[in-house]
């Protein structure tokens, strides 16, 4: 028997995008004896633990799929650490735990790449997948971490400036091939259990975003290692678990969002560095909207981002979580 995997996926009123994600599993399970997929509710409110539960009935995945509805809705990283706790406690602790998105559709293999690549690594600790649109085209999976230089170039919003901090870009090129990464995308994430034995579960303090560039760093901060494999194909269904979609402007931006980056900054470089990335978003912002209104031209960007920013900076909250 090859290596056990427990696979965590999260729902938030997302039951549909979960049943197509668990009917893509099916060829992933049957391939491996020793994979179990828990499904946890975060109080969705909506039905879904019953509609969920008659699905892995009516379908005849009660042998490796269960329904683990909670109480209170606590974010990403509060529901994957309740599946992760319920399947450590189970009578055959998983070797390796996949967290997946809801909204994901699983191509065939992608799970036996994910493991392949963690067992022939001694120290991966977490192995990513590559992320794709439906039509096939990839998305964005691989990063660097968070720093002055990336949140001023994502402020700026200027060509050049981008081209002359490339190689410290946060997003950095598709990869054709397996390497290290800093970061990649908790969309599809396999996480070692001698990981969590170490470095422990997710961060609770996050409701949703940057939990999984926490988890990343903490693991690089005791020397495991983190790796992408473009084999493991993984459909993200961009914004559709979560109502943010990157690529279009719709609505503001959740305070969660702006909580998480906080967290994150202060949490991890202290307030001080926290404080001076403010201050480089701040002005990076300032600079592209003077730009775009010497050039005539729109200012694409969430409503109120710049009022929801400082309301939402060190400089406003303090260094709290």
């Amino acid at each position: 028997m090859g290596p056990s995997v427990g696979v965590i996926i999260v729902n938030y009123r997302t039951a549909k995008l979960v049943i197509d994600c668990l009917r893509s599993l099916e060829q992933e399970v049957a391939a491996s004896s020793a994979t179990r997929v828990v499904v946890v509710d975060n109080a969705s409110g909506d039905g879904s633990p019953e509609h969920l539960s008659e699905a892995i009935r009516t379908n005849g995945w009660s042998h490796w799929a269960s329904v683990l509805p909670l109480a209170v809705n606590g974010g990403f990283s509060a529901g994957n650490n309740a599946g992760i706790r319920l399947l450590r406690e189970g009578p055959v602790e998983p070797d390796w735990f996949w967290l997946l998105n809801p909204d994901t559709v699983v191509h065939p293999g992608a799970l036996a790449a994910l493991v392949e690549r963690g067992q022939s690594e001694p120290k991966a600790g977490i192995v990513g997948s590559r992320l794709e649109d439906p039509d096939g085209t990839p998305q964005h999976s691989v990063f660097r971490f968070h720093a002055l230089l990336t949140e001023l170039d994502g402020a700026l919003r200027l060509g050049v400036f981008s081209k002359l901090i490339r190689p410290r870009a946060l997003v950095l090129p598709h990869p054709s091939r397996a390497c290290t990464a800093e970061w990649v995308s908790g969309a599809s994430l396999l996480v070692r259990r001698e990981l969590l034995d170490e470095v422990g579960l997710l961060d609770d303090g996050y409701f949703l975003y940057y939990e999984e560039v926490d988890f990343c760093l903490r693991a690089a901060r005791a020397r495991w290692q983190c790796w992408h494999e473009p084999t493991s194909r993984v459909v993200h269904l961009v914004g559709k678990s979560t109502g943010v979609d990157p690529s279009a402007i719709v609505r503001r931006v959740p305070p969660y969002v702006l909580e998480s980056r906080r967290r994150y900054f202060v949490k991890n470089h202290g307030f001080l560095y926290a404080a001076l990335a403010d201050a480089v978003w701040v002005m990076g912002h300032l600079a592209w909207r003077l730009r775009m209104w010497l050039q005539r031209r729109p200012t694409r960007s969430a409503p109120h981002v710049l009022r929801d920013f400082l309301g939402h900076s060190v400089w406003m909250r303090g260094a709290r979580g």
